[in-house]
This record gives structure tokens, sequence and C-alpha cells, in this order.
């Protein structure tokens, strides 16, 4: 009897040790599960009082690079959980640069998961009325990664411009104003292969074909649309004006476009040129040189451009602006009556007392 009950006391107590043993593994399953699961899956991004955010990851960053912006910008509660579920994911070897959104309340691994697969969001780049390299360097450097001096010193890169058909005269033809869609992270040589996938794109064979028509390259375009856009800001008079330079060309005659005058002074605020500028000795100074300058003096526009393409066809050879300020013009297709014109509107500025 007494080794029967002995054995049920034993039998008894290993039960209770299976049993405790049981709810200790269910008990630290279930505590190891809901720490695993507040560490991935519990919201633990604050965007503040906007419900998304812009997040940026320079090029070359590396973990604890993201780890610090995280930190900075105080878009993470708990820094630590995050740290572990990306350590674990395998974050630190597929760090993507770039622009990311992210939305108030993400748990880390929608977080993780996004940044590991360099889901980014695009940037909508625009350039539009920028006159120089410099100009659009700055403003497209507002907008994605590339550094303003990589863009405008890569405008000098005789090379480089090689390689994508243009000099250093004609490279402002390169940039077409536009709004379009890149990664944040793109390069000062990306953006420059970019374009030139945009300008070929631009040159259709619509506007190639009305190119052909009037003998010119696209650069001789691009650089005679420069200087219709600086004649004058009204879109109907754009046509108008081309089709003057396309007569002069046609005949032989000098440009004689004051813009560019101007751009070969460096001085673009000039009201009034004068003879002195006019003696200026440069292939820009089309009172002294022939035919179209070597490239645009500023980015030309689409509108004309296109005005250019879509020149008027009549016989002036003269325009002069309106004395009375309008920034219309008045054209003419003879020497004198040109003169006379020109006589009015030099009048005006003498009464306005502009002399340069």
């Amino acid at each position: 009897m007494g080794g029967l009950i002995g054995k049920d006391i034993r039998s008894g107590f290993l039960l209770k040790i299976v049993i405790y043993a049981t709810v200790f593994v269910l008990l630290s399953a279930s505590v190891l599960g809901y720490l695993l699961w507040n560490t991935a899956f519990r919201p633990n991004v604050t965007t503040g009082h906007e419900r998304s955010a812009d997040l940026y990851i320079p090029t070359g960053s590396g973990f604890n690079d993201v780890l610090d912006i995280l930190e900075e910008k105080e878009f993470i509660n708990n820094i630590s959980t995050l740290e572990w579920l990306a350590i674990r994911k395998n974050y630190p070897n597929n760090i993507n640069p770039g622009r990311y959104r992210i939305m108030d309340g993400m748990n880390n691994n929608e977080l993780v998961n996004m940044l590991r697969a360099g889901n980014q969001l695009p940037v909508n780049l625009v350039f539009i009325n920028q006159r120089r390299i410099e100009d659009i360097a700055s403003v497209v450097a507002r907008q994605i990664e590339a550094d303003s001096a990589d863009i405008v010193d890569m405008a000098g890169n005789i090379e480089f411009l090689g390689s994508l058909g243009f000099d250093k005269d004609g490279i402002p033809a390169l940039f077409i104003p536009n709004t379009y869609e890149f990664f944040w992270n793109t390069s000062a040589e990306q953006f420059y292969r970019r374009m030139k996938i945009e300008y070929e794109r631009f040159w259709n064979e619509d506007r190639d074909s009305k190119r052909d028509s009037h003998g010119l390259t696209r650069l001789q375009v691009s650089t005679l649309a420069s200087i219709v856009g600086e004649e004058t800001v009204k879109s109907e008079e754009m046509p108008v004006i081309a089709g003057v330079y396309l007569n002069r060309l046609n005949r032989g005659m000098r440009l004689q476009a004051d813009p560019t005058i101007k751009y070969a002074i460096g001085d673009f605020t000039v009201n009034r040129i004068l003879r002195v500028h006019l003696e200026t000795d440069s292939p820009y100074n089309t009172y002294k040189y022939a035919g179209l300058p070597p490239g645009p003096i500023v980015i030309p526009s689409v509108q004309s451009i296109d005005a250019v393409l879509n020149a008027g066809e009549h016989n002036y050879l003269y325009f002069c602006a309106k004395e009375d300020f309008s920034g219309y013009h008045r054209f003419a297709r003879t020497l004198s009556e040109h003169n006379r014109n020109a006589r009015l509107y030099q009048n005006a500025l003498n009464q306005r007392r502009v002399f340069q």
C-alpha cells in the first residue's frame, strides 16, 4: 500500500510540474508574441499636426544616419523598437536614398518595409522663366538632391556636353521649361541626361518638320526663340516678330536685335541701347555680326519656340516698341517707315527721361 501511495504522490507531482511548465510556456509565448506584435505593429510614427510628412534620406547614408534623421525630426516614438526590427529585416544592408512620405500612425513594419524597398515619392520638378543656367541650377537644386554648383559646373564640361550633343554656347537649348517627375535623389549628371530625353521627346516629328521648312537646326530655332521671347511678352506678337527675323535672315540682313546687345554687355536691365553698346565686340552682337548668335541668350520658352516654328508670313523687316509703352510694337516694311516709328519711341523715352 505504501508503495502505491508513494507512486501516486510522485505522479501527481510530475503532473503539476507538466501543467505549470505548460502554463509557463504558454504565458511566455503570449508575452513574447505581444512584445513582437508591439515592436512590429504598434503605431510608432508621429508626424505632428499633419497627417503625413516627408523624410529625406541623402545619398550615401548609413543605417545610423537614417536613425539620426528620424530622431532629429522627432518622427519616431520608440527608436529602440524600430532599430531592433530594422536589423532583423536586414534594412541596414538595404539603405535606399530618396524622399519618402511617412504617414502619422505608421508602425515599424510598414516603415521598414517602405524604406527597405525604396518606395519613395517622386518630386514634381518645375522650372519656367529662368534666364540662365545658374537660375535653373538654383531652382532645380531646391527640388532635388543635386547641388546647384554641380549643375553649373557640368554646363562647362566640354566632354560631358559633347556626349549630349551640345557645346557651351548651345547648352541652354537643352532645357525645355515644364514640369517633370523626378526622384529626389537625382544627381546633376542624371538631371542632364533626363533633360536630354525630354529634349528628344519635345522635338517630335511635327516640330522637326516645321523647323526643316524654315531651313533651321534645332539649336537655331531655340536661339531665335530666345531673342523673340525677350522682344515681347505678348503671345500674339511672337509669331509676327519671329517672321520679321526670318525675313531678315533670308535676305542676308543683320538681325540688329537689341536683346542680343544686352546679352553681349551682360546687362538685361538696360532700357535704352546706346551707340557705345553697339560697338561691343561679341559674336552675340547682331548689329555687328550677321546671322544668328552662337546660342540662346536665355532659356527659351516653349511658347517662343513654337512661335518661331509657326512664324507669321508677311513682308515686315522692322519693328519698334510702341511709344505708349503698352508692350506692343509697330511693324514696318521699309526703313523710312521704321525710322518714323523709332523716332516716336525715342521721343517718348526722352519725355520720360529714360537715357540708359
